[in-house]
């Protein structure tokens, strides 16, 4: 019998949730929901399902659940699917305050159901290919820069941007923060559009990330120091490099990886997770632990 899938929210992203999960194997997805009437119904038509105009409605006729909508929602929609007994995906961040990530957290462990967070790098399988080259971090350094898109101005950029590198970084070095310092600015939209923050580990690795919707280009780079090895990491190509010293002097390779799309590996887990009753990757466990370290860094950078 087929998962019964549902996607709340198909506006930049969600749209692309419905169009993955309508091509997963053993999944049936059987409704969008989107206050936005022509939306819903131009993607419910386009991939063969119904549409809603809210969430209510669609929760009835499913399984699980994906939330793709503002930040600011997820916490009213994720405890309305988890209390009807639902499996549920929310796009990162998970929610926008940490008592919120904590409520929802409680209510699935409570009910004993599957809730992954979209911290979609974790699936880029240029960071899959580096995580087998990564012992013990001493220096990483990473780069999100994009051109201002006007979407995502509901949240700071390290909610929108920053928070998947706070996210890769902590699951390598696997250590607590100690220490944090960061720098940014308000430029266009009334909130954090530029953030520079230097992170200290307490096994003494440190980080240095930057995020911005201002930038001319996209860049998406994450760089790992570590002994006898600097490893570079390019997300929108998927490759990564690796220079390393040898006896004869400095050598270097290039490791490119099978091209996957991050989002259909990333949701093709979520249904492995349903099915096998498994917990995710990124639960809402090592989401709220994201969460919290940007909420640290935008309080520093308050007015």
């Amino acid at each position: 019998m087929s998962l019964r899938v549902g996607v709340i929210g198909v506006g930049y992203l969600g749209q692309h949730h419905a169009r993955v999960f309508s091509g997963l194997e053993g999944v049936e997805l059987v409704g969008v929901a989107d206050p936005d009437s022509t939306k819903a119904g131009e993607i419910a038509k386009a991939y063969g399902c119904r549409s809603f105009p809210g969430h209510a409605d669609l929760i009835g006729i499913c399984d699980a659940l994906s939330i793709v909508t503002p930040t600011t929602s997820h916490h009213a929609i994720a405890m309305d699917c988890l209390n009807a007994g639902r499996d549920l995906f929310i796009e990162k961040p998970i929610t926008e305050r940490l008592d919120e990530a904590r409520d929802i957290i409680e209510v699935a462990e409570k009910n004993n159901l599957i809730l992954q967070v979209g911290h979609l790098e974790r699936y880029n399988p240029g960071v899959l290919a580096a995580m087998e080259m990564i012992k013990a971090p001493k220096f990483i350094e990473a780069e999100r820069l994009s051109p201002f898109l006007g979407r995502a101005l509901d949240v700071d950029v390290t909610l929108d941007l920053m928070i998947h590198d706070i996210d890769i970084v902590m699951s390598m070095v696997n250590s607590r923060v100690k220490e944090i310092r960061a720098t940014g600015d308000r430029v266009l939209t009334g909130r954090l559009d530029a953030v520079k923050a230097w992170l200290e580990f307490e096994n003494g690795c440190k980080a240095l990330l930057t995020a911005s919707r201002l930038a001319p280009d996209k860049m998406r780079k994450l760089r790992v120091h570590q002994e006898d090895s600097y490893i570079s990491i390019d997300y929108q190509s998927q490759e990564v490099r690796r220079y390393f010293r040898q006896a004869s002097g400095i050598s270097f390779d290039v490791v490119k990886p099978e091209s996957k799309e991050p989002l259909k590996e990333e949701l093709s887990d979520f249904v492995f997770c349903i099915q096998n009753r498994k917990r995710p990757m990124v639960s809402g466990k090592e989401a709220m632990d994201a969460l919290e370290i940007v909420l640290k860094i935008n309080e520093m950078l308050k007015v």
